[in-house]
């Protein structure tokens, strides 16, 4: 499991440098993780190696890296 987490982080990574500022729902799609509950559980990863910026709009949730 961790290494599934690990994996995502850095798919999510990825996704981030190449486009800075993004929802849940473009992350989702730009790294193809079809869970959710995976997602959430890469940018708890990020997050908390302080590496992204996590903020929640009116509409959605804004990822950015840091």
């Amino acid at each position: 499991m961790i290494e599934t987490i690990g994996n995502n982080a850095g798919l999510v990574w990825n996704a981030l440098s190449a486009n800075n500022n993004q929802s849940i729902k473009a992350l989702k799609k730009a790294t193809k993780i079809s869970k959710e509950k995976d997602l959430y559980a890469a940018l708890g990863w990020l997050g908390r190696e302080g590496k992204i910026s996590i903020v929640e709009t009116e509409d959605d949730v804004v990822v950015t890296l840091l």
